[in-house]
């Protein structure tokens, strides 16, 4: 082990790293769509600049930070967006809402935020969804969306040693038992790790199976994981509401994002052929990918 490397928990070991090598900035809009839509994650490199990310990094030194209970070396905060102005900022990123309106269209909803610092010395994330469609203890109602991404903004390169980030390929697309949301997984052999600069951002569904490997460093890794969703995609079961006085106080265009999480496109009573049918969606054209 190299003297500037920590000791894990022989337990806890993986034992392997698959480290994808793809190069994302190469890929156009229809490729990044299909990558997304099909692989189960898109990479979106260079997205948040250096003072960008030192400003986050300044304004939540003194946030009040938790660990989990399975490391004290695991720490966040929930809803920094609070706290730092300039991190309530990066929900309207632009580069990122340009994809994810191709992607989900313009009517956006913000649903959750998460800051958090992996620790020198921190186990792995066991393979877990955040998609829970009954709900969960862990995610509340906002996991039951059937829609919702996971923007993952690293705020520290993340090297094979320092919790990268780590994924199952297509595993949103399973309808077998094993794919259940509510099961988490060591490892599995068809997973891939992600190696990706600061100022990066991942995207991921919620019923992609993910995790990261244990931080050997002595350094920390820093991530902010924002959600977001098509208005249509409410939870199953009410959420809280924003606190106006939070939402008007936001940078304005942040704004348009803080919708009620409870919006949705409920409809109880379907009609079989409604009025004004259209002959045409863009977004369900099997030659989407193509454009």
């Amino acid at each position: 082990m190299n003297a500037s490397e920590v000791q894990i928990d022989p337990k806890e070991e993986i034992g392997f790293m698959n480290v994808d090598a793809t190069d994302f900035s190469q890929l156009t809009l229809g490729q990044k769509i299909r990558h997304l839509e099909v692989e189960g994650y898109i990479v979106l490199p260079g997205v948040l600049d250096e003072a960008w990310m030192e400003q986050i990094k300044l304004e939540m030194a003194d946030a009040p930070m938790r660990t989990k209970d399975y490391s004290d070396a695991q720490t966040f905060c929930l809803e920094p967006q609070w706290h730092s102005r300039a991190l309530a900022k990066l929900i309207a990123n632009p580069p990122v809402i340009e994809f994810l309106e191709a992607v989900l269209g313009p009517d956006i909803v913000f649903t959750r935020g998460l800051f958090s610092r992996t620790l020198s010395g921190s186990p792995p994330i066991s393979l877990h969804t955040d998609g829970q469609p009954f709900g969960s203890s862990i995610f509340g109602y906002e996991g039951s969306s059937p829609r919702l991404l996971r923007v993952l903004y690293y705020l520290d390169d993340l090297t094979p040693e320092r919790a990268p980030f780590r994924l199952v390929p297509r595993s949103h697309l399973s309808f077998h038992a094993e794919a259940n949301p509510y099961l988490r997984y060591k490892s599995l052999p068809g997973e891939i790790t992600l190696c990706v600069k600061a100022g990066t951002a991942v995207i991921i569904p919620i019923n992609l199976f993910h995790g990261t490997h244990p931080n050997r460093t002595l350094s920390q890794r820093t991530l902010v994981q924002l959600g977001y969703r098509s208005a249509w995609a409410g939870p199953i079961k009410p959420m809280d509401e924003w606190n106006p006085n939070l939402v008007a106080a936001a940078p304005p265009e942040v704004q348009r994002f803080l919708q009620s999480p409870n919006t949705s496109g409920l409809v109880w009573e379907q009609p079989h052929k409604p009025k004004g049918m259209k002959a045409d969606a863009p977004a369900l054209n099997p030659k989407r990918w193509d454009k």
